[in-house]
């Protein structure tokens, strides 16, 4: 409990497994960007499966984490955001309900752009996507055309959060990145911690995770 005059309570907000696939993906995006640009089509294809991995861990951790991981503690309805909008909504843990908007639009963009590349192609149709065999030629070459124009509009939709990211720093003196790095973060009041997932459960879900994404990446063969 915070004393009167003493520091503001400090909590542990985000657990491990979430920090880690959140710089984790900050790692792959760029690294996905630049095999991409140089014409690395092998190794772009590998780190696609591992990101792929993230997302499905991400996935699981959303319905089986820690309280600030799960969808259903920060994704917010429409009067929830109105609210928070008014600022007459309790004062959040973890993310915000617009940050939440902000999370499912980038775990969409990139499942959507996985999921492209799963059927993409190269122009001569010799180096493919693992599941490029069960569609036509025209259809993973459509596949291709919308990896490619849809990772320009992941991009954008990166700069726009890092942009709310300054904006909540510099405007609202809010700090968004320290906890994602350190975990814990100073409050204005008090309030619970939020409960944490067992190591157990993420190394369940890491394995599943990582074997899914084998998996697929094997064209659904063992």
């Amino acid at each position: 409990m915070r004393t009167e005059g003493g520091p503001a309570p400090r909590i542990r907000l985000w657990d491990l497994p979430t920090r880690l696939v959140h710089w984790g993906l900050v790692l792959l995006l760029p690294s996905l960007w630049w095999t991409w640009r140089s014409g690395n089509t092998l190794l772009h294809e590998k780190l696609g499966y591992v990101t792929l991995a993230v997302l499905l861990f991400r996935l699981y951790w959303g319905v089986a984490g820690s309280t600030t991981a799960r969808f259903a503690q920060f994704v917010k309805g429409p009067r929830k955001i109105a609210a928070y909008l008014r600022g007459t909504s309790p004062l959040p843990i973890g993310h915000n309900p617009l940050g939440a908007l902000a999370v499912l639009l980038l775990l969409g963009l990139m499942l959507a752009e996985v999921g492209l590349g799963l059927f993409a192609q190269d122009v001569d149709g010799e180096e493919s996507g693992a599941l490029a065999r069960y569609v036509s030629y025209d259809t993973a070459d459509w596949a291709t055309n919308w990896h490619a124009w849809l990772f320009d509009l992941l991009l954008i939709a990166v700069a726009i959060h890092v942009l709310a990211i300054l904006f909540y720093l510099v405007v609202r003196r809010d700090n968004l990145v320290g906890p994602m790095v350190t975990g814990r973060k100073e409050l204005a009041e008090d309030l619970p911690e939020p409960k944490m997932a067992s190591i157990g459960s993420a190394l369940v879900g890491g394995i599943l995770s990582a074997a899914i994404a084998w998996w697929i990446s094997r064209g659904f063969t063992l």
